[in-house]
């Protein structure tokens, strides 16, 4: 059995013997009933406000969570992340009673390059040098269907600039491909990542699928937000969506071509209905007051109805909260939902290439230096012993 060192936030009783468990969150599960599962007092959960709640729903099924326990078997910690960068952290405080917040997940960037000669398929050639499938996946990710991976033939080469991160020993959420350039039939194309999206040489968006705006015309009552500390309530807070005002029965349509994977309640975000896009793409649709007649796993078109705005769940107001995530990790839906495809332009095409000089320029240089390869992946097991 593989033991690591694992230091959790808050310094825990030195006289104690204690183990970390890692779980997998179920499908469907709720904070609250977690709660209730682990004899947690469940007032954690009702004493949270309205935000704090929804960030709550935000936890995705099969997510890894953290577990410490003491030589009796009496949790003493729980570490449950909803994000790439935030996390519920409970835990016995100095009366022995259990507290609940939200900190920023602990990890560590890792930028690495990764250069092949390709030998049987893209995918395949670059899980076996990374041993990271989540590697391999987000490179076909990163090209979003504009180029045709089957083409390439043995021989044909495969660059990847990409930024990665460790937690606890291992990797944590998605990577992100940074610069990708691949060679087909000796025809090189590049990629370029910039504000959430990925651009060609030219500051063109590469997208082969766009997502549209859910609702017709509405304001936005709240922006996209990651892990920040609020100045006033002294605590972490995210908003991992855009919500738009509107009044109760406005159409929700959904943002692209997909398949409906959810239909039903979710503990603060009331009546919810997510779909599955291309590309590792999906999206939330939460707050509804009714659903169009749609159901679970039934296709569904950009445009088509599925259902109407609403007040349901932790809510305020009527408002249609809409979430954008690419492999479960939630991104500015403002960065994706266009009308046509786009074109970096002005101040956005300077930064733009100025960034992909620096990219090209560190990739050259790893080449003429002629490094390694970064080292393999290794899997780890799911109990860590102290």
């Amino acid at each position: 059995m593989k033991k690591i060192l694992l230091l959790f936030l808050l310094s825990f009783k030195c006289f104690a013997a204690l183990s970390i468990e890692e779980l997998t969150w179920e499908n469907g599960d709720t904070l609250l009933e977690f709660l209730q599962r682990n004899s947690i007092p469940m007032s954690l959960y009702y004493s949270l406000d309205r935000e704090d709640r929804e960030l709550a729903s935000e936890i995705a099924a099969k997510i890894k969570y953290q577990v410490l326990k003491d030589d009796n078997n009496n949790i003493e910690q729980i570490l449950i992340p909803i994000s790439d960068e935030l996390q519920i952290h409970i835990y016995k405080n100095k009366d022995n009673q259990y507290n609940l917040t939200f900190t920023p997940v602990d990890y560590d960037k890792e930028e690495r390059i990764l250069t092949l000669t390709l030998e049987n398929s893209a995918y395949q050639d670059v899980y076996k040098e990374s041993q990271s499938s989540t590697l391999a996946r987000a490179m076909i990710r990163s090209f979003k269907g504009s180029v045709n991976f089957r083409n390439m033939q043995k021989g044909d080469q495969i660059t990847l600039y990409y930024e990665q991160k460790r937690r606890m020993g291992r990797l944590w959420g998605d990577i992100t491909i940074k610069m990708a350039s691949i060679e087909i039939n000796k025809n090189s194309k590049e990629i370029f990542y910039f504000n959430d999206n990925y651009y060609d040489k030219n500051g063109k968006d590469i997208e082969s699928f766009l997502l549209a705006k859910p609702i017709g015309a509405a304001r936005i009552s709240s922006y996209f937000t990651t892990a920040r500390f609020h100045p006033i309530l002294k605590r972490y807070r995210a908003h991992l969506g855009v919500d738009y005002a509107a009044p109760t029965g406005t159409p929700v349509k959904s943002a692209g071509d997909g398949t409906i994977i959810f239909v039903g309640a979710q503990s603060g975000y009331g009546n919810v209905v997510k779909i599955q896009h291309s590309s590792g793409y999906s999206t939330v649709y939460a707050h509804l007051s009714r659903f169009a007649k749609i159901k679970k796993g039934q296709k569904v078109k950009q445009g088509q109805l599925i259902a109407y705005v609403g007040s349901t769940g932790m809510s305020t107001g009527p408002h249609l909260h809409f979430g954008v995530y690419v492999n479960n990790k939630a991104i500015n839906p403002l960065s994706v939902v266009k009308i046509a495809k786009s074109e970096l332009k002005g101040k956005n095409k300077e930064d733009f290439i100025k960034l992909i000089s620096q990219y090209k320029q560190i990739v050259q240089n790893h080449i003429q230096d002629n490094r390694p390869n970064p080292p393999k992946e290794e899997e780890f097991e799911n109990y860590i012993e102290f």
